[in-house]
């Protein structure tokens, strides 16, 4: 009887295959997610990050109406909070539907590890793709502009991020999610345990 049992748990479980592609499968889901997300945050930040004002002084020549304009710095600060804010998404939601549901037997052990590095690794595809997207919106006016436009002509500068350091937020904010709520959880586990209450 114990000899047929072993025989049945080494066949339902071949090389590990299945624990492989279903890791594989969800680190693509929590990638191309976090990627995707990317896409609606710049939209976001391009829409709503202010842009300071250029004067065109000569056909391809123009200078800034205000040098003390305060507009990027407003715009790297709409930068970071909308990665905080995606973060914070990507975080709670990949933990809530892609990771909790998943405890217990080693493939799934590994099938959350692979999770959890496609989220983070999602995340920083998704500040750079935001970031991407949010410096194209308005960069052919600006460019038509520059270009074309007589003396005199008032017109938006391009988007940009000056600090690159805010591109860490979005991992950021995503890690100390999945991390904060993997602590809770166990420790939630750990006193619902009966062994370690007769202990």
């Amino acid at each position: 009887m114990t000899r047929m049992g072993m025989v049945r748990v080494r066949a339902s479980t071949p090389d590990g295959q299945p624990g492989a592609r279903a890791a594989i499968t969800w680190f693509a889901v929590a990638l191309a997610g976090s990627a995707l997300l990317g896409l609606v945050a710049g939209l976001i930040w391009g829409e709503v990050a202010p842009r300071a004002q250029l004067h065109e002084v000569a056909q391809g020549t123009a200078v800034f109406v205000n040098v003390e304009t305060s507009a990027f710095i407003v715009a790297d600060g709409w930068f970071c909070l909308i990665s905080a804010a995606a973060g914070l998404v990507t975080g709670l939601l990949g933990y809530r539907f892609l990771l909790a549901a998943r405890t217990g037997a080693r493939a799934a052990e590994r099938v959350r590890a692979a999770v959890t590095a496609g989220l983070i690794l999602g995340a920083v595809a998704g500040a750079f793709v935001m970031l991407w997207l949010g410096e194209q919106n308005g960069l052919s006016s600006y460019n038509q502009h520059l270009a074309h436009s007589p003396a005199g002509t008032l017109f938006p500068e391009s988007l940009a991020l000056g600090a690159k350091s805010a591109l860490a937020f979005w991992p950021l904010v995503t890690a100390v999610i999945i991390l904060v709520a993997e602590w809770g959880t166990r420790r939630s586990d750990y006193h619902e345990d009966p062994a370690t209450v007769d202990d």
